[in-house]
């Protein structure tokens, strides 16, 4: 078995769409738009065959997401280097994104970043 894709709630569908596209490479279908309940959302692809679904509907709740709770933690995007996880670290922090730990070897050997990306949800960088 595999994950098929892994789906993201968001208030501003656009903005979030714009986010993986313009600084993960992702490449996003034209989107899906339901008239009768106001849901839409978009497939973003990234190398490799993963899928990110960007959804977004009337009636959201955009509770605060404090970093230490339960449930996912944070999508992890490998980017291939070393030298890649600093340059997109340094152009999103440039860009106004909060980074919150490195660039940084962690105690278990992972090269990475992690960065308060759309809507407060968190993106790691990796090799």
């Amino acid at each position: 078995m595999g994950i098929e894709h892994v789906a993201l709630y968001v208030s501003d569908l656009e903005a979030a769409r714009d986010f993986f596209v313009k600084y993960l490479d992702g490449k996003s279908n034209g989107g899906y738009h339901n008239p009768n309940t106001g849901f839409r959302s978009y497939f973003i692809a990234f190398d490799g065959g993963a899928r990110l679904e960007l959804m977004h509907k009337p009636g959201l709740i955009d509770a605060e997401k404090a970093p230490e709770r339960t449930g996912y933690a944070h999508v992890a995007f490998s980017v291939g280097s070393k030298a890649r996880v600093d340059e997109l670290t340094e152009r999103l922090q440039r860009d106004g994104f909060e980074v919150k730990s490195g660039p940084r070897t962690t105690g278990d050997g992972y090269y990475e970043s992690c960065v308060v990306g759309v809507e407060g949800n968190l993106v790691e960088i990796t090799v």
